[in-house]
């Protein structure tokens, strides 16, 4: 089994996760399909970041454009104008915190981690932007490896798979390797669950997640009011907590030890249920 309590090397320090990390999102985005519009000035993100401080987050995951299905890629430039200055207010503001930085763009990355960035969540794994691998061996930050099939314009239209998981695995698998040619070793990987898949897929992925574990490296799920959860239960995103808290204790249960939350204090209260579950069992 993977090694139950992973190290990343993160501004210098080598930091163990103990008991799974919680990432709370910020976008800073007009159009994100659950947030959209809510942190785009300086007062309102820096309010947010507060926020999910005080709620015990591990981890703040800042977004400058939206991947929801059908959503187009915002240009590096475009990018860049939405979130450096967030970024540098929050690394000034809160040094302590973890800042990871949503971007498929190399340029984007460079400039996060120059302002105190200190872990880049790629959701195309570095298949958008060729430079990404070498600039991540350059920046030596954590990296975060997701599987997605298609372009967020595009990945929704009807995706096939003849066993979802064996296809996660071997893209993420071929990545890692060559990640580590170049040197890079704190990496990341995220099934990438919404990205290119059916729910019946998120599902498969979430039942079979153990299966990760032979990639030896720290899994990081996204799950939090997706539409596995609110299209299934015919519900609004804006009702979907109480199926994003279930499904975030089985895949805790099941391994991972990162979960990227819009819901910072439910999910401090999951890790906390389950930790107790853990030593129940010991």
């Amino acid at each position: 089994m993977f090694n139950q309590k992973p190290t990343l090397k993160i501004h210098g320090k080598l930091r163990t996760i103990e008991k799974p990390w919680i990432m709370g999102i910020l976008n800073i985005t007009p159009d994100s399909f659950y947030d959209g519009g809510k942190f785009l000035d300086a007062s309102s993100a820096l309010k947010k970041a507060e926020s999910l401080i005080n709620a015990g987050v591990d981890i703040i995951d800042i977004g400058g454009m939206s991947s929801k299905p059908g959503s187009v890629l915002l240009a590096p430039e475009d990018e860049q104008a939405r979130i450096l200055s967030t970024i540098e207010n929050l690394h000034k503001a809160f040094p302590e915190i973890i800042l990871s930085i949503d971007t498929v763009h190399s340029s984007t990355a460079r400039e996060a981690v120059a302002l105190g960035a200190g872990m880049i969540n790629d959701i195309s794994a570095g298949a958008i932007d060729p430079k990404m691998f070498a600039t991540i061996a350059e920046l030596q930050v954590p990296y975060v490896l997701m599987h997605m099939k298609g372009l967020p314009e595009n990945m929704q239209n009807a995706p096939k798979y003849e066993d979802p998981v064996q296809e996660v695995i071997a893209f993420l698998q071929t990545r890692i390797s060559k990640l580590k040619a170049l040197g890079v070793h704190d990496i990341l990987v995220d099934p990438g669950f919404g990205f290119g898949k059916t729910i019946a897929h998120n599902y498969e992925i979430l039942s079979r997640l153990t299966a990760l574990e032979i990639l030896a490296k720290p899994i990081l799920i996204g799950l939090s009011r997706k539409s596995m959860i609110y299209k299934l239960l015919n519900i609004h995103p804006n009702e979907a907590l109480n199926g994003s808290t279930a499904l975030h204790m089985i895949a805790l249960q099941k391994g991972a030890k990162i979960l990227r939350v819009h819901d910072v204090k439910e999910a401090v209260e999951c890790r906390e249920l389950y930790e107790a579950l853990q030593a129940g069992q010991s």
